[in-house]
């Protein structure tokens, strides 16, 4: 089974009054990190440690309101410098590895006016997360983005769930 599925399926929660899938912002930071790994390897790049930004922000529902129990959700950022020129070719590689993963590719291109600016954009129906793969500006940047769902920690039991 593949890293995509295997972590995926861990947040796993099609029914929504169900309780939120419970994950510590550590794992969930981990997780982020193998799936943007993964991709990574899919395309032979290799991603810069030092750019790694991990965001956190609170779940909002329809009309704005926050809970205040913890729930949140992770928007995890990392780059890679690979010669633009190859980015088409990278975002093939990863399109092709979400795809055998059971993504749904929701927006792709490789080119801009016969100029390399790839874009992949990804969900994971089963797991509710989303990639973003794109070239950063027309520059040899290429970054990753994992989203999660809403994701609760575990200092918070099912119950007080809303």
């Amino acid at each position: 089974m593949s890293l995509s599925l295997l972590l995926g399926a861990c947040m796993n929660n099609p029914d929504p009054n169900e309780p939120l899938p419970v994950m510590a912002k550590s794992d969930a930071q981990a997780w982020a990190q193998q799936m943007t790994e993964y991709m990574a390897q899919s395309a032979d790049v290799t991603l810069t440690a030092d750019t790694v930004k991990p965001f956190f922000s609170n779940c909002e529902g329809k009309n704005g309101e926050v809970a205040d129990d913890g729930r949140y959700t992770l928007a995890y950022h990392v780059a890679s410098t690979v010669p633009l020129a190859e980015h088409p070719d990278a975002v093939r590689k990863i399109k092709t590895a979400l795809e055998k993963d059971g993504f749904t590719i929701t927006s792709y291109r490789e080119t801009v006016n016969d100029q390399p600016d790839a874009l992949l954009y990804a969900k994971h129906n089963e797991g509710r997360y989303f990639i973003d793969v794109s070239t950063g500006g027309g520059t040899d940047r290429l970054t990753f983005t994992v989203n999660t769902r809403c994701l609760m920690p575990p200092s918070v039991s099912p119950t007080a769930q809303h």
